[in-house]
């Protein structure tokens, strides 16, 4: 039997059991249900105001933003977050000593943080569509464009969320890099117009899959007016597609081998030390 594709396997089936367990984890299921009904509050007091320029609900342009942009964000810090607290209580340790062990993990990873993205997305747009309509979900297009805007979304994003959990050794100091993650999330026109903005905060936008992965969202769910609003007047699927692709196709190439650089450091030595500095804070 062939060792990769025993690896891949293995990979997607505990991807499959961690999404599985999280559904039945008090914690796992706040983390489901709290932010997302905060956006759909937020998005129904802006049910009133509109897109500027058109008489559009913002709240129902914003639905769809968000639903990429939480995407996005969430597989981005929920990748970093976990690599990071795996690789410190050695989980990364036991699964470097498994032949393709790395790949397996990896894999696995991918496949439990898309999960918890796309059950948060759902549990965010199901009820949004009944509170904000305006929305075009009826349509065969809109089930297409997701179909393809979803996954490639989430395979562009996913591995850049794995190679910066790689950088840190310590999840406390994963913050420092979550204000700008914040930061482009908020100048990649999720909550308003990218438009609206100074041309170069457009273009640092437009240089990150989150600006793309919204963009598209926001293709398949808003009205085919809306794309007068965006930045060249269209929904531009073709630029999408190929930016998408291409932070996807960057991030499988630079992903494995940062995590393989990353885990020939690992060592029991170095896990130890890890956790005697954990016991130390919580200590004091």
């Amino acid at each position: 039997m062939n060792p990769i594709s025993t690896a891949l396997r293995s990979g997607v089936r505990r991807g499959g059991i961690e999404v599985r367990q999280s559904l039945t984890n008090a914690q796992d299921l706040w983390n489901y249900i709290f932010p997302n009904f905060s956006f759909l509050l937020v998005m129904f007091f802006m049910r009133d105001a509109t897109v500027p320029g058109t008489d559009f609900s913002l709240g129902a342009r914003t639905l769809p933003s968000v639903l990429g942009g939480g995407l996005a964000f969430g597989a981005l810090v929920t990748m970093m977050m976990t690599l990071t607290v795996e690789r410190e209580d050695g989980t990364l340790l036991r699964a470097k000593a498994i032949p393709n062990g790395m790949l397996g993990y990896l894999v696995g990873k991918v496949v439990q943080v898309a999960g918890m993205s796309v059950l948060g997305s759902v549990i965010l747009v199901v009820p949004g569509v009944l509170l904000v309509g305006g929305m075009t979900v009826d349509g065969l297009g809109s089930w297409l464009t997701l179909a393809w805007v979803v996954p490639l979304g989430l395979v562009a994003c996913l591995p850049l969320g794995a190679v910066l959990g790689s950088i840190f050794d310590n999840p406390r100091n994963v913050g420092i890099i979550m204000l700008p993650i914040m930061g482009l999330v908020a100048t990649s026109g999720i909550f308003y117009p990218i438009t609206n903005f100074p041309v170069w905060l457009q273009w640092i936008g437009q240089a990150f899959p989150i600006y793309w992965l919204g963009l598209g969202t926001r293709s398949a769910l808003l009205p085919d007016e809306l794309a007068a609003t965006e930045i060249g007047g269209s929904w531009q699927h073709l630029t999408t597609f190929g930016m998408l692709a291409g932070w996807a196709l960057l991030g499988l190439l630079v992903a494995p081998i940062v995590l393989r650089r990353m885990a020939r450091r690992e060592s029991g030595s170095s896990v130890a030390a890890r956790k005697e500095k954990a016991m130390q804070r919580v200590g004091t």
